[in-house]
């Protein structure tokens, strides 16, 4: 199996993936890991610009473009190391005619099979307005507790403002954000952007928070035929559960 990887959504979160990617796979020698093609094209038009109307630039053409690249390289399975960019799975899926993997399909199975009811969301306008997340998780008999209108202006402030501008993420408003989910009776907190998952790397944010893009990488290790390192056999605990 050969890994094909439709990156730059943004480059830094692409970066992290592929490092969370290798470091999950367990392996003696470095001819185990998974067989990976990247292509790193920060140039596709932004996913929740087009989605949300103000923008007529879609990105579906160009991401199709790399799949059918990558498949011609060998690729037998995609990944999209954006969550926005997931509106367009059906899409990219049939044209291409390879598996993309549905992270966030997984992250809701994943969250439904850990006895999860309440379930906060982090993630861009595009996925929010969408209901790409909703769907998924209230599919499975969940319910899903979003930020109020100030707390999603946080989290497009962390993502755009912070992350994807090469600034210093704002921690306390993170943590605020997160707090009032809480709060309002998530017992999980999905990071639906994997630019947020960059926050995760940077700190440790605690119990309570799932961290969607390594859902991604380990469904990328078993897409690959690859086994995957015993501690990421559980990549979350529920707000007041237990190591």
């Amino acid at each position: 199996m050969r890994l094909g990887v439709i990156g730059g959504l943004g480059p830094m979160a692409t970066a992290y993936y592929l490092e969370l990617v290798i470091r999950m796979t367990d392996v003696k020698r470095d001819q185990d890991h998974p067989e990976i093609i990247v292509m790193n094209i920060p140039s596709i038009p932004d996913r929740t610009a087009y989605i949300l109307g103000n923008s007529p630039d879609n990105p579906l053409e160009p991401m199709i473009d790399l799949g059918l690249q990558m498949k011609g390289l060998g690729a037998t399975v995609i990944a999209t190391p954006c969550v926005t960019a997931h509106y367009f799975h059906e899409e990219l899926q049939r044209d291409i005619g390879l598996p993309v993997i549905h992270v966030i399909r997984k992250t809701a199975e994943l969250l439904k099979q850990s006895g999860i009811r309440r379930v906060g969301l982090m993630a861009t306008d595009g996925t929010v307005q969408s209901g790409i997340f909703q769907r998924q998780i209230e599919e499975l008999g969940m319910e899903l507790v979003l930020p109020d209108a100030e707390g999603q202006r946080g989290v497009m402030a962390l993502i755009y403002e912070q992350v994807k501008a090469g600034a210093a993420p704002d921690m306390e408003l993170f943590a605020s954000i997160r707090d009032r989910l809480y709060r309002n009776g998530a017992q999980v907190v999905i990071l639906g952007c994997t630019e947020l998952s960059l926050l995760k790397k940077l700190q440790n944010p605690g119990h309570g928070v799932l961290d969607v893009l390594e859902v991604l990488a380990k469904e990328s290790v078993l897409a690959c035929g690859k086994p995957v390192k015993p501690e990421y056999d559980k990549l979350f605990i529920p707000v007041g559960g237990k190591e």
